[in-house]
């Protein structure tokens, strides 16, 4: 029996070896991409401690306490904008879904400790300690920091560590002195850090 002649000859088998090398370097790559999305804005940092130091300026000259925190209020806001923004911006130049593992995990850990800040916020304003807000919001946000960072480079725990003893030292300073450790926490931390991470991690 004679079969029809057929132009061509098949491709060739991808030998098993060369598939693998191809699969681990997709999955190098993929590891590599996660690796160095860090969920923690460098330059979103910077642009946060700059406004910062204008809301700290701002908040100095207010009269009333009802003014004064809502300056700060105000510069959570916008902080919060663009923090998201900024990390939104990061993970997708890192090639990684803005909810990957790394994003995920800082989120889920920085979230408690930040709302607890708010409830607090809410108390020691009906109590009339509006002077211990400083050194409160400093330090949970230190202690949000830290517990995101465990998943994270190591220079974010570092920064919350900062943030943390900046907050403790302002708890037991002169009410005074609130809106200057504001701005050296808010505004210096997140620049000196935002751009080390910047620098170091890519954005």
């Amino acid at each position: 029996m004679s079969f029809p002649h057929r132009s061509g000859t098949p491709s060739d088998p991808i030998p098993i070896d060369a598939r693998a090398r191809e699969e681990l370097r997709y999955i190098r790559d993929t590891l590599e991409r996660a690796g160095s999305f860090t969920a923690v804005p460098g330059w979103g940092g910077v642009i946060v401690g700059l406004t910062a130091f204008g809301a700290a300026a701002v908040a100095w000259n207010q009269t009333s306490r009802a003014a004064w925190i809502t300056v700060w209020l105000v510069e959570a806001a916008l902080a919060a904008i663009v923090g998201i923004w900024a990390v939104a911006w990061k993970a997708k130049s890192a090639g990684v879904p803005l909810l990957s593992g790394p994003g995920r995990r800082f989120a889920l850990s920085f979230a408690p400790p930040i709302a607890v800040g708010a409830l607090l916020t809410a108390v020691l304003w009906r109590a009339g300690l509006v002077t211990s807000l400083p050194g409160m919001w400093l330090a949970l946000y230190g202690t949000a920091v830290i517990t995101g960072g465990a998943f994270s480079i190591e220079i974010v725990p570092l920064m919350g560590l900062c943030f943390l003893v900046l907050g403790a030292v302002a708890l037991f300073s002169p009410a005074a002195w609130g809106d200057a450790f504001m701005a050296a926490g808010f505004g210096g931390l997140h620049v000196i850090f935002g751009t080390l991470i910047a620098r170091r991690y890519g954005g």
